[in-house]
């Protein structure tokens, strides 16, 4: 069986996140395996906090996580990239980022989506850190995703969206 790959791009707070976990309630066969969980865990390791610390307050670290992860990525621009390969199962990755990323994940098959929100309603959502930041703004001219949702609304039409999502995919592989 081949390996397969679902991946998700969209800016923070835009429900990249939200609508994994959607279809992974309904993808028995994938595990979810972030590029920034891999992120998390190493920089955890450099400042003394575990995962869990760091995602509880990922606002306060979120400037220094980007900082980190971009010199990783400066020694081996496939460093992340490479952590996600490891992994055995299907996965779905739901916070792809940069152009490298995108470019390899898709080299490699996967089904790319792409989650959009306004500004308005990712900031109701968090507080929006580095927005410019180019890990929040490389793939924004991107045009080639297998699917494009949005997330403008509340919890139950973003589920519903992401049914519609789900069969799309269902209906490729």
């Amino acid at each position: 069986m081949t390996k397969k790959i679902i991946v998700f791009s969209g800016k923070q707070y835009s429900g990249k996140d939200t609508v994994a976990k959607i279809l992974l309630e309904n993808l028995k066969d994938f595990k979810r395996i972030g590029l920034g969980d891999a992120i998390k865990i190493e920089y955890g390791k450099t400042i003394g906090k575990t995962f869990e610390e760091i995602e509880a307050e990922k606002h306060l670290y979120r400037a220094d996580l980007i900082k980190f992860a971009n010199e990783k990525r400066a020694i081996d621009q496939d460093y992340w990239i490479k952590k996600i390969v490891e992994y055995p199962d299907n996965v779905i990755v739901p916070d792809m980022r940069v152009k490298r990323e995108y470019e390899f994940f898709k080299s490699q098959g996967a089904y790319m989506i792409r989650v959009e929100a306004s500004v308005e309603a990712r900031s109701k959502r968090g507080t929006l850190v580095k927005a410019d930041d180019p890990t929040e703004t490389a793939l924004d001219n991107i045009k080639d995703w297998n699917y494009v949702i949005y997330n403008e609304s509340d919890y139950e039409t973003l589920k519903e969206n992401a049914q519609k999502l789900l069969q799309d995919y269902l209906q490729t592989v």
